[in-house]
């Protein structure tokens, strides 16, 4: 096997095996639409077309970090927030983002050698914590990540977290300026956590449950910022965080999320969110978990919908 389909295997059996229809990771979620609309500000950064003003469809996706799609919403996780916007040209555009203030690797070698470890020992059930301690002793870099998943309690809303986007990536305006940047999702009503038997004594799906309500009620909104690189930043490398309050930011849009998608992930429809499907405007950094993605997505897609490996679906 190739290193996709080493990725895929590795997250399967972190989650205790492949369950059938699900994604490798993020597998339990809930799947929204909305609108987004850019600011004039984002036009100055990027001549991409959905920072131009112009009110655009979306399918947001919030999810559990999980490859299990049984886990409780209890418990402590990342969680997930992908954007997948619906340009005028008829093209698409995804933004995924996550709770964590950065990624666990830099290499998909070393996120496949980290993945593998937090198999469960089929005799005790749980991961080898000290071949996991003695990677992470090897591996500093992963530990804010890591942090993140677990020193923050389980969320009282997925529209009560900040999301951040882990890859950096160039901005291109009209003049043909480059700026890189990353992504965060600011949600309007701040952030609300719960304690950890609170989160456990409501049902295992609380969080889609109190997504339908809250909808039912009013939208969720969200404020893109564009949180733009120093000099020195290394934009290749998804485990460095940039520190808080010390860089350039931009507002960059509003997306209003405005109920439950009825159509997508519905009789076989696939439904991907790719980060590196980007469009005139955008540019990719050479950040190589970024690169990896899209051939581990093929291989999840393929076995998800137990078909020969496709393209990813739009």
């Amino acid at each position: 096997m190739g290193l996709p389909e080493d990725l895929i295997e590795a997250f399967n059996a972190a989650a205790g095996g492949p369950h059938e229809g699900a994604r490798a990771a993020h597998a339990k979620g809930v799947v929204c639409e909305g609108i987004f609309t850019a600011t004039p500000e984002a036009a100055a950064v990027t001549r991409a077309a959905h920072f131009q003003g112009e009110q655009l469809r979306a399918t947001v996706r919030f999810s559990n970090g999980s490859g299990d799609p049984t886990v409780h919403d209890g418990r402590r996780d990342g969680r997930g927030m992908a954007v997948k916007l619906y340009l005028p040209d008829g093209s698409r555009t995804d933004i995924v983002s996550v709770t964590l203030p950065s990624f666990l690797a830099r290499t998909p070698e070393d996120l496949l050698e980290f993945t593998r470890l937090r198999a469960p020992d089929p005799v005790t059930g749980e991961p080898d914590m000290e071949k996991i301690g003695a990677y992470l002793g090897a591996h500093p870099e992963a530990l804010p990540a890591i942090q993140g998943a677990i020193g923050k309690g389980p969320p009282h809303s997925y529209a009560q977290c900040t999301y951040n986007s882990i890859h950096a990536y160039a901005l291109v305006n009209a003049g043909g300026a480059r700026r890189y940047a990353r992504y965060r999702w600011l949600p309007a009503t701040g952030e609300a956590e719960l304690d950890d038997a609170d989160a456990m004594s409501r049902s295992p799906g609380y969080l889609r449950e109190e997504m339908a309500e809250r909808l039912g009620r009013e939208p969720v909104v969200f404020e893109l910022v564009l949180r733009l690189a120093d000099d020195g930043d290394d934009v290749n490398d998804p485990t460095t965080a940039w520190p808080e309050g010390e860089r350039e930011e931009v507002r960059a849009g509003r997306l209003e999320i405005t109920g439950l998608d009825q159509t997508r992930e519905r009789d076989g429809d696939v439904l991907v969110f790719d980060p590196t499907r980007i469009t005139d405007g955008i540019e990719l950094s050479e950040d190589p978990i970024l690169l990896a993605r899209p051939g581990a997505y093929s291989v999840s897609v393929a076995r998800r919908t137990t078909a020969a490996a496709q393209p990813l679906a739009p």
